[in-house]
């Protein structure tokens, strides 16, 4: 088999024994093919360091042609993480290749973590015009992305029969098959009743479009807002509001995480909230916590006064 047929192969895999999800196994499409761009239909035999790093310099000087820029490091580890990932899957499926351990990733750019601040995360959340239902709904949606830090896409996947507002908690399946249970605040649950009485239907899916060509079929699942739509939503409010930060659904899953470190939740308990595999993806989040903690010992420790 060439590297294309054993590309294809890994996608393969990725959906019928990962349970990846579609977006995953499209990342990783694009990221494999720009490496057979570059490689050619070689053996995966002949995929050796030497290839390897002249692929990263490959990458390091590709410039996009709409954007006129080069790739960021972030971005270019991803690319190898791919390749780190295929190489993997062929060793383990016993072919001959690259040891995938014997893949480097260069140092990542900093990035900051992006996080609304008191007054600006009220300002957010009461950004929508309530006297439309669209409104309401956008309130129940912004609420929710706070209360319970879930990824857009999990978000959009809800429908009505998901959430127990008694119980103020519902199970989720999220990135990777990861199951978890997520919770809901009294605020957030009270503005899904109060957005659930103004619907005047019976579609499954939970937040739903109010323009455009109602369709009932499947339950009315083509009323279903998308992730992007919901992503649209919150930038519309953002803007609105004239935020300095570019703020997104993702940045309120930042905001959840970090209010309930501020306030004392161990950080393994918010790795399971988050749905997070590894707990050193949580601790990004402690570069925010530590930066309040420096606050909090600025204002109260007596050698400061």
């Amino acid at each position: 088999m060439t590297l294309s047929a054993h590309v294809t192969a890994f996608l393969e895999y990725l959906e019928l024994e990962r349970n990846a999800s579609q977006l995953t196994i499209r990342n990783y499409d694009h990221y494999l093919k720009r490496f057979l761009d570059f490689s050619g239909n070689i053996n995966p035999k002949d995929i050796d360091l030497n290839l390897v790093r002249k692929y990263r310099l490959y990458l390091s000087r590709w410039t996009d042609p709409k954007l006129k820029r080069n790739l960021k490091r972030n971005t270019q580890n991803y690319f190898m993480i791919a390749l780190r990932a295929f190489l993997k899957y062929l060793a383990k499926s016993d072919i001959k290749t690259l040891s995938p351990e014997k893949v480097e990733l260069g140092d990542a750019d900093p990035r900051p973590l992006k996080v609304l601040d008191d007054a600006s995360l009220k300002s957010l959340l009461g950004a929508p015009d309530l006297t439309e239902k669209s409104g309401i709904r956008d309130r129940a949606i912004l609420e929710t992305l706070f209360s319970t830090g879930l990824r857009v896409s999990e978000l959009a996947s809800l429908n009505t029969d998901t959430i127990n507002l008694q119980r103020k908690e519902f199970g989720i399946v999220g990135k990777g098959g990861k199951e978890r249970v997520v919770f809901v605040s009294n605020s957030a649950a009270s503005w899904l009743e109060k957005y659930l009485e103004v619907r005047k239907d019976t579609f499954k899916p939970l937040f739903i479009r109010f323009q455009g060509r109602v369709d009932l079929e499947n339950g009315g699942e083509k009323m279903r807002l998308t992730p992007r739509s919901i992503e649209r939503i919150v930038e519309k409010y953002v803007k609105r509001l004239g935020f300095s930060v570019k703020a997104t659904p993702h940045t309120l899953r930042h905001s959840f995480a970090t209010d309930l470190l501020i306030n004392g939740a161990d950080i393994r308990s918010v790795q399971e909230m988050l749905g997070h595999s590894n707990i050193s993806t949580t601790q990004i989040y402690t570069h925010v916590t530590n930066a309040h903690l420096k606050d909090v010992h600025k204002s109260f420790h007596s050698g400061n006064k």
